[in-house]
């Protein structure tokens, strides 16, 4: 049992022993640090902190231990109205919890060194991105290829060889002539009709006013393009090797009616 003399501490501690309670269980609940919950007990105003955090602390201590939180504060500020905690000055540091619930002072450098030591990889790795490394760029050079002797030089590749074939995919109108010379075809190609290049011409070429509408092969190789839809070509090389070549490098006439 309290009495009406017992200081908020003493009452505070009784209610605390009642409950069968440690300081540390209180500490544990409260988040109050263990050394102010005893100098609450003991009346030790000094070790305290400003009057407004101490009797915050009672009343968290209070509600724990089943006391009427109002009344332990007004008690405790009766106490401070005549004790030495009254003439205290206000400007206290407030610990929020107990240091031994602080992450120790070692940790806390380590952590830093740590960040330190990230950051300066991470300026390092960028440095070595930004900075050509040269070792590898002479390793992943191309090295020219010399022959050494009794090393036969490798074959070049087959050209395209075979009968020039002239396939409409739609009607369209082709000239087939010598170079400057006889014409050996002039007229309107059905769709899926052919014409073959005689094997006999020597500087055979081509006029169409419908590039795409017919296709060209070379034995059994499909040649490029001759030119752009819908441009007259002309002077096109029939023979095989430049037909696999892709079309001349001359420019191509503007689109003109066929001549029937």
């Amino acid at each position: 049992m309290t009495s009406e003399a017992d200081t908020a501490g003493q009452q505070l501690r009784s209610a605390r022993e009642r409950q069968g309670m440690t300081l540390e269980d209180v500490a544990a609940r409260t988040r109050i640090p263990t050394r102010h919950l005893q100098s609450l007990e003991d009346g030790e105003w000094s070790k305290l902190p400003a009057p407004t955090y101490t009797i915050g602390f009672a009343k968290s201590y209070a509600s724990v231990v089943g006391l009427d939180r109002n009344e332990i504060g007004e008690t405790l500020r009766n106490e401070m109205g005549t004790g030495a905690l009254a003439a205290r000055p206000e400007a206290q540091v407030f610990e929020p919890a107990d240091p031994a619930r602080v992450m120790p002072r070692w940790l806390v450098l380590l952590a830093l060194l740590a960040l330190v030591g990230v950051a300066a990889a991470f300026l390092w790795n960028r440095n070595r991105e930004l900075t050509p490394d040269e070792t590898v760029a002479e390793a992943t050079a191309p090295v020219p290829a010399t022959p050494t002797a009794g090393t036969p030089a490798p074959a070049a590749a087959p050209a395209a060889s075979g009968p020039v074939v002239i396939t409409a995919n739609e009607p369209a109108w082709i000239q087939v002539s010598e170079r400057g010379g006889a014409t050996l075809f002039q007229g309107e190609l059905g769709s899926g009709q052919s014409y073959e290049v005689p094997a006999s011409a020597t500087a055979p070429v081509l006029r169409t006013g419908r590039p795409q509408s017919i296709r060209i092969s070379v034995g059994t190789a499909d040649a490029p393009a001759v030119g752009a839809p819908d441009r007259t070509v002309s002077n096109v090389s029939l023979l095989g090797p430049d037909l696999m070549r892709g079309p001349a490098a001359t420019p191509a006439a503007p689109a003109a009616p066929a001549a029937r």
